[in-house]
């Protein structure tokens, strides 16, 4: 049921009903900016799926420990932006440092760069009715509160136009440095604790995904233990939920098997190929 206020402090639940806890979210306290403004910190508005938890772990201490995600933002936090541009001048520059089709491969990464940008131009249409000339691309960083190489101050206090600036300085676009920054716009977007599944952890700091004894009752989404598996992915938080109904409805059934990349040739080769 959709939260309504601070008041909202008890749901009956039927006899035959299931309780499905998201606990925790990488999202929680997202801030967007603008090109011409930096995001505001979203601390403050740690929302209710983390309290939730934290009040749950307090009660029962098999519900893990909530704190060891929260309290690191100095290393969970990331900083994305999108970046749209109105002429393909960008994604034919981008052609030619790659050696790849705009839209195809992967992920850019600016190894020189204190922040540690990785970008992608993204395959058309990203949104409906999408003109030819226009291209959208994506990006991170995984060091935010470094210095730019180029902008004297932290990702973190940057707008779009600083950051777009300095991704342009490290790809060396110089001579359409001024075309591309009049015909584009970049909103960046701050996200506290979208790195907290990577943080180092306990593993009795997740609860499982059901709790032992629970009936009615069960984790769901990044947060929950499962094991043999991976978080940061869609297939986690699918996985997690599967796992949940399958067990509480007593379901003869499993969730996929979990992929094995490195136990697969074709990706060893790969790998292989790629260091050397």
């Amino acid at each position: 049921m959709p939260w309504k206020s601070a008041m909202v402090n008890s749901i009956k639940i039927a006899e035959h009903d299931l309780v499905l806890i998201t606990n925790g979210s990488q999202f929680s306290g997202l801030a967007i900016g603008s090109m011409t403004a930096p995001p505001k910190s979203g601390l403050a508005r740690n929302g209710t799926s983390w309290m939730l938890w934290k009040t749950l772990a307090q009660r029962r201490p098999d519900f893990g420990n909530p704190d060891a995600f929260t309290n690191h933002t100095d290393q969970s936090t990331l900083v994305s932006f999108t970046v749209t541009c109105t002429t393909p001048i960008f994604a034919e520059l981008m052609e030619n440092f790659s050696g790849r089709e705009a839209g195809r491969g992967g992920l850019v990464t600016l190894k020189g760069s204190n922040w540690l940008i990785s970008i992608a131009v993204f395959q058309k249409p990203i949104f409906v009715e999408q003109s030819r000339e226009v291209y959208v691309l994506w990006g991170y960083s995984y060091s935010p509160h470094k210095a730019g190489n180029f902008v004297a101050k932290s990702m973190t206090e940057c707008s779009g136009a600083e950051i777009l600036h300095e991704v342009l300085k490290h790809l060396k676009f110089d001579a359409h440095l001024g075309h591309i920054m009049n015909s584009s716009i970049c909103i960046p977007c701050l996200m506290p604790y979208a790195n907290s599944v990577m943080l180092r952890r306990k593993r009795a700091d997740r609860p499982l995904t059901v709790p032992e004894g629970s009936t009615n009752f069960a984790f769901v989404g990044q947060f929950c233990e499962q094991s043999d598996d991976v978080v940061f992915t869609i297939e986690y938080s699918v996985r997690s939920a599967m796992t949940a109904v399958y067990k509480l409805l007593n379901l003869d059934k499993q969730p996929p098997p979990v992929y094995k990349g490195w136990r697969d040739p074709r990706v060893v080769y790969r790998v292989f190929k790629a260091l050397i």
